[in-house]
């Protein structure tokens, strides 16, 4: 990645980050050698171990030994909250939701069958003994009897399905929020707690549907500077305890109609409603200056603190006739701010 910001306190010298491709055979070659099924949600799962440097689930991964299971793999999806993985719980949920409903049909239906078999029992005594006036009392008690019987298997049935059909609604109600809180996994980040990428997706989606059209916003793309150097040098536990205040930081900037996420690993967007380009300039030059006065750690020099800084590239969405377009823009604005240290704040086509 290259560096935007030649600052004097930076924590390591810079550092070119692998490209896509190489970080997809990097993937696919640890994939072979483990025997792993080269699935979507494998290729997630080994991306955000090997690139995304998520020390534990890479040791959890190396605790399956080779050839792991696939059942072992998804359990681990699922732990670390990666998005295919939930979708792919969320499907599992739904198939079973789908057949407890079918059960309850079935189960209702056969509530319906007794009912039906009961009043046709009582249809045919009714009429036996209208159209029978002459008919004994030990006949008639028989037919009392029967109809009794009848009666008590339809009452046993009913206790049976509503108790049935209880714990039914139980296991709905849990799978329901299960799915809710799969739903939700899949939109947020695991270590900020912030939106994610398919998050803001949907909300600039959403921005350029409305009536009005998506004039008036401003995206940000923010890059951290040299934070694959940082994760290497102390650690992702080190990393992730920056990542967060950054984001406490970045939350703190926005106000209720604004909308921030990361996207990637040292990659956060904040998509500003109402805003033209001299306003978002300024507010980009604010978060810039108070991430190098507020994010500073310790290194392993005692005489020198270390300072996070950031890269931003600004696109306004009247620019831009769909949202794709508009996340190019901020991203073409901010490897413009990455190639320039001197202006680490750049805006699309300005």
């Amino acid at each position: 990645m290259p560096n935007a910001n030649a600052n004097a306190n930076a924590l390591v010298p810079r550092e070119t980050r692998p490209g896509h491709s190489a970080d997809m055979q990097k993937i696919a070659q640890h994939m072979a050698r483990l025997n792993v099924a080269g699935l979507p949600r494998n290729y997630e799962l080994f991306h955000e171990a090997i690139v995304g440097r998520n020390g534990g689930l890479a040791q959890d991964i190396a605790a399956l030994g080779p050839q792991p299971q696939q059942a072992m793999l998804d359990e681990l999806g699922l732990k670390y909250r990666l998005v295919s993985h939930c979708g792919l719980a969320g499907d599992t949920s739904r198939n079973e939701a789908s057949r407890l409903l079918r059960e309850v049909a079935e189960k209702l239906a056969e509530g319906l069958r007794h009912r039906d078999a009961f009043a046709r029992a009582c249809d045919t005594i009714l009429k036996s003994v209208s159209g029978h006036e002459d008919q004994s009392l030990a006949a008639f008690i028989g037919e009392l009897d029967y109809l009794s019987v009848s009666l008590t298997s339809v009452l046993s049935a009913e206790m049976e399905i509503g108790a049935r059909l209880a714990d039914d609604i139980k296991r709905l109600e849990t799978l329901e929020r299960g799915i809710s809180a799969m739903q939700l996994a899949a939109v947020a980040d695991r270590i900020t707690g912030l939106p994610n990428r398919i998050a803001l997706n949907r909300v600039m989606a959403d921005l350029y549907e409305r009536e009005e059209g998506a004039a008036g916003s401003a995206l940000f793309m923010i890059d951290i500077d040299n934070f694959t150097d940082l994760n290497e040098r102390y650690g992702t536990p080190a990393g992730n305890k920056l990542l967060k205040k950054l984001a406490g930081l970045f939350q703190k900037s926005i106000k209720k109609n604004d909308f921030i996420a990361r996207t990637e690993a040292d990659e956060f967007a904040l998509l500003f409603a109402n805003v033209g380009m001299q306003d978002a300039m300024a507010i980009a030059e604010r978060l810039r200056a108070s991430v190098e006065d507020n994010l500073v750690f310790a290194t392993s020099d005692k005489g020198d603190s270390g300072r996070l800084t950031i890269s931003v590239g600004v696109a306004l969405s009247a620019d831009a006739s769909t949202p794709g377009q508009l996340q190019a823009n901020a991203r073409v604005a901010l490897l413009a701010a990455q190639s320039n240290p001197r202006q680490p704040v750049q805006a699309f086509g300005r």
